[in-house]
């Protein structure tokens, strides 16, 4: 069996991925790190708790054949761009590169749609940096999940975030042919879709818009 290394399992996504792999016969021992404890509890489960800027200080403890990388934040909450990039970009690539400098062979990472590195959006630039440098670290195996908007209810109070996501509902069966990406997609769901897609890996690297993450979820 294997183990899995987890950063941003207090997050949406993150949290409902480290319950699947934690409900997965797959995995013996489950690593999260993180900056408190979590409100989780299982046999399988080891917590790190520790500042992302001091990984280096962990690095013999992050040790996993599958890492997975659900890390970001919100201009909202992190409006400072050079602080917005450590989070989405420059801790992701930290933790992939100790991973893989400890014998890790595939990688998960969530980005998001129309992300690319040369982008002129901030947003979409910083997250296609961010697949761009991971993928030069050469892993086995490199899945990257690019979601639209992802639907579902939040702890926090965010009413505009909240119409914003029922409109988006109410336009998924819209997007049809080659907009279908653009679709919704519940945390949940993405989590999920991150799960089977660790049990089929055959392609050095794969990316998942809404048409591959709804077909794992149908497998």
């Amino acid at each position: 069996m294997k183990t899995a290394l987890v950063f941003g399992a207090t997050g949406f996504i993150g949290s409902h991925l480290l319950r699947d792999l934690l409900d997965s016969p797959d995995y013996s021992r489950v690593v999260a790190v993180a900056r408190k404890p979590l409100a989780v509890s299982h046999a399988k489960l080891t917590v790190l708790i520790g500042d992302l800027a001091s990984l280096p200080a962990l690095k013999p403890q992050l040790v996993a054949d599958e890492i997975f990388i659900a890390l970001g934040t919100t201009r909202k909450h992190t409006p400072d761009e050079a602080e917005y990039y450590k989070i989405d970009h420059d801790y992701p690539v930290l933790a992939a590169e100790i991973a893989r400098a400890n014998g890790a062979r595939s990688v998960f990472l969530v980005t998001a749609v129309g992300a690319n590195a040369t982008s002129s959006v901030f947003y979409l630039r910083t997250k296609g940096e961010v697949e761009r440098d991971i993928l030069s670290l050469d892993f086995e195996h490199t899945h990257i999940f690019r979601p639209s908007m992802i639907l579902g209810a939040r702890d926090e109070d965010r009413p505009r975030e909240r119409l914003i996501i029922a409109i988006w509902g109410l336009l998924n069966p819209l997007l049809v042919g080659p907009t279908d990406r653009y679709r919704g997609l519940a945390g949940n769901d993405i989590a999920h879709a991150i799960a089977k897609a660790a049990r089929h890996q055959t392609e050095k690297v794969r990316i998942y818009h809404w048409k591959e993450m709804t077909a794992l979820l149908r497998t």
